[in-house]
């Protein structure tokens, strides 16, 4: 985590099935799972271990976490949020800011267009060069993960505020 004194890691969910009978009910499909638990892996290489995780609480969000736990080999618990669900840009920096400053490490699992706003957002623009190129390049699709180390205080995150470290996409 270099200097910062937090880690904010925002990650878009997993691929879900097409249909079910409400948006918030879909599920993950079987790729889904698999590049979440990858999404794990991946993050437990990174060397994160959150102490919090804010996560939407759709059904497919919810699996997300699930299958990313699991294969990070986490027990963090979730707080699971009907506001995450439906909340925009804005919205959504408020719910951050509201997190606990006891905190070194948060993880937010969401939905786009919201995630790619808050990554692209929060990014200061300095931070790994091949982690930016590839966030550019790939935009923020299903299992997405950036990494950012911050500086500041949760209560003031803000636009600029973190500086990306790692960003992801899982292979299926």
């Amino acid at each position: 985590m270099g200097r910062a004194s937090r880690r904010l890691v925002v990650m878009r969910h997993a691929k879900a099935e097409a249909t079910a009978p409400t948006d918030h009910e879909r599920a993950l499909a079987a790729r889904g799972r698999a590049d979440a638990e990858d999404a794990g892996r991946w993050l437990r290489a990174q060397g994160v271990r959150p102490d919090a995780a804010l996560v939407s609480d759709a059904r497919r969000t919810v699996q997300t976490w699930e299958q990313v736990a699991l294969g990070a080999g986490w027990d963090c618990a979730a707080d699971f949020s009907a506001g995450l669900y439906a909340a925009g840009g804005d919205s959504a920096f408020d719910l951050l800011r509201d997190t606990e400053p006891s905190v070194a490490c948060l993880v937010v699992i969401g939905h786009n267009p919201t995630m790619a706003y808050l990554a692209e957002l929060i990014d200061d623009g300095d931070g790994d060069a091949a982690a930016t190129d590839a966030l550019l390049a790939r935009g923020f699709p299903t299992s997405a993960v950036a990494a950012f180390a911050v500086t500041v205080p949760w209560t003031d995150l803000a636009p600029g505020t973190g500086r990306l470290e790692a960003f992801h996409v899982g292979n299926g």
